[in-house]
């Protein structure tokens, strides 16, 4: 337990100290090695874990159980403030940061944290996460798990709706699952290979059958809010409309319909009065407005123009300013993603055709060395000083700190990325650029909303390396098209909403990630280029590490695979790692945003109300 806890929980009574004691005791006792031993099958089925059960996962996991976590396990409840009284009805008007245009909301193709806030709000998967990260029954009222662990049979929702009238049924979760398996209709397919088969026995009934065990299964292949692999969908609705259009406005079953969405103008929804939970929504509209520069940003919501901003990372340069605004609310949480600096292995001087020798037979080859140099002249701490204003931790990877039990406290350390400005420039060096001569301006792709901390990228580079980059600022939705095609010297680019070591590494690390150059091989590309076997990264070990961990559910066989797959990325500089954010949530003072709604990496709005 540590110091904190400790503190806290000597000044409870002395009853109330016993049984928040008892409960941590309760929860760490277990063998590491099997940390389900003991758990009965009703006590790991849904509709929700039982405390014991969700207690023992955390405590596996290594994420730490909160005060809140033990307190309500052992039934003492702390005084509250005084809670804002909720209004039903309005319009609640957001802006989403960073984008011009939302520009899907299709699961099967959804690529952005961005994309995924909204598309949370009008679909449904069989569970959803809540604050504690914990998944919970959505379309599924409740689950039973075989002995084996192979065998998972969800109960559905009867009387669930879809907005166009269309009852839903265990064909929906079929047909979803045919359609995301396959690679050529859905980027998040990869996320399903360990589900072997999805079959319903009867209207209300479903049945998975997996591989293997599977840690992750709850929250990272069912679970609705990230746009996965089974977030439900409508076929009859995906026929009748086409993909484009069904992409623009999707039928759900989810909380908010879609009534407009035109590219580049926002997106409208409007409450779904036939929603399984009659009380939600609170608000009766909402309309999305992307607005990708920053100070437009910061008037809309210090004037009321909007109401909250979602999207991507409100800029650090606004947080203080925001701070001392009595009309908003500034929630700041850690964040679950990472940030990095991409570097196109296919351009001189970076060229790197094949990352599987080891470290020491890549350090002998030139485009190696400029990787690794621009890696290790990075200054992480001045970075985030000030880019960032202190709001961020120095990152190495794509395991993220909110992953707690998963994430590597000591890579900062060991990765061959730590910060070392001597030897960067002795690489350079090595490579034929002494003290930067010769050294081409390379151009750095970045959005609108980046633009500063890129010009801090920039002022770094020139200090440690004396070399130039160029910036080449452009809206997120080209920005993702250069990136699938390669089309890039270096490119600033993160991830968001990550709540499981496969959200870093499946979707980012493999050979075959939906984010590794998948369009780099189009014809005129081709043509271009010649065929190119991976786009920024590509490791056989890697690659096996990942598929591996996917499918091990021990927590600490797992987390191994997934520090030495890590690592791996990292020494290979996969990626310049820059840096980890905290999650800033700011809203007006008019708009409550509940506990229940504060969900890291969403902007869940079927909570949300007006004072």
């Amino acid at each position: 337990m540590n110091k904190h806890l400790r503190k806290i929980i000597a000044n409870l009574r002395p009853a109330e100290k016993v049984r928040v004691e008892e409960e941590h005791r309760r929860a760490y006792d277990f063998d590491p090695r099997d940390p389900l031993f003991g758990l009965s099958t009703d006590e790991l089925s849904g509709p929700k874990l039982s405390r014991r059960s969700f207690l023992r996962l955390v405590a596996a996991s290594g994420g730490g159980l909160s005060l809140s976590h033990l307190l309500g396990a052992a039934g003492i409840v702390l005084p509250q403030a005084a809670r804002a009284v909720a209004q039903s009805g309005g319009h609640l008007i957001c802006g989403w940061a960073g984008t011009a245009e939302i520009t899907t909301l299709d699961p099967a193709v959804i690529n952005a944290v961005l994309q995924f806030q909204v598309a949370s709000n009008v679909m449904s998967g069989l569970t959803h996460i809540n604050a504690d990260l914990v998944a919970e029954g959505d379309l599924a009222t409740d689950w039973t798990v075989s002995d084996d662990g192979l065998v998972w049979t969800f109960n559905l929702r009867e009387g669930v709706t879809w907005h166009n009238g269309d009852p839903f049924s265990a064909a929906d979760v079929v047909y979803t699952y045919n359609r995301s398996k396959n690679p050529e209709n859905s980027i998040h397919s990869g996320n399903l290979v360990n589900v072997l088969d999805v079959v319903a026995l009867d209207d209300f009934t479903v049945e998975l059958t997996l591989a293997r065990p599977q840690a992750s299964l709850l929250v990272k292949t069912l679970e609705r809010s990230s746009g996965r692999a089974m977030t439900i969908v409508n076929g009859n609705a995906i026929d009748s409309k086409g993909l484009q259009e069904y992409g623009l406005k999707p039928i759900g079953t989810g909380p908010f319909r879609v009534t407009e969405h035109q590219l580049g103008q926002g997106v409208v929804l409007e409450r779904f009065d036939d929603y399984y939970d009659p009380e939600r929504p609170v608000v009766d509209k909402v309309t999305i407005i992307p607005i990708p520069e920053i100070e437009p940003l910061a008037a809309a919501i210090e004037t009321g123009d909007i109401h909250l901003i979602g999207g991507n990372a409100v800029a650090a340069e606004l947080i203080d300013r925001f701070l001392t605004n009595p009309d908003l609310v500034v929630d700041e949480i850690a964040g679950n993603g990472f940030q990095s600096v991409f570097v196109n292995p296919w351009r001189e001087p970076m060229v790197v055709e094949d990352f599987n020798p080891s470290v020491d037979e890549l350090k002998q080859q030139n485009g190696f060395k400029v990787r690794l140099a621009l890696a290790k002249a990075f200054d992480r701490g001045r970075f985030i000083q000030r880019a960032l204003f202190g709001r961020g931790v120095p990152g190495f990877g794509t395991i993220n700190p909110a992953m707690g039990f998963y994430f590597d406290t000591a890579i900062n350390e060991t990765s061959e990325q730590r910060f070392d400005v001597e030897a960067a420039q002795a690489l350079l060096a090595d490579a034929g650029y002494p003290n930067g001569e010769g050294f081409p301006t390379l151009k750095l792709l970045t959005t609108p909303a980046g633009r500063r901390a890129a010009e801090v990228m920039v002022d770094i580079y020139r200090n440690n390396l004396n070399i130039e980059l160029e910036l080449d600022v452009k809206d997120f939705t080209v920005l993702i098209e250069d990136a699938f095609r390669m089309e890039y010297d270096l490119m600033a680019l993160g991830s968001g909403g990550d709540f499981d070591p496969d959200d870093g590494l499946v979707d980012w690390m493999q050979t075959t990630s939906r984010f590794n150059g998948p369009s780099r091989n189009d014809d005129d590309l081709v043509e271009k280029y010649g065929e190119r076997p991976f786009g920024s990264f590509s490791d056989a070990r890697v690659d096996a590490l990942v598929d591996q961990q996917a499918v091990t559910a021990d927590p600490e066989a797992r987390k191994v695979l997934v520090q030495e797959a890590n690592q791996i990325t990292s020494d290979k500089v996969a990626s310049i790692f820059t840096h980890h954010l905290t999650e800033i949530l700011v809203h007006r003072a008019e708009v409550t945003v509940p506990p229940a709604g504060r969900i890291v990496g969403l902007r869940d709005l079927d909570r949300v109300f007006f004072n």
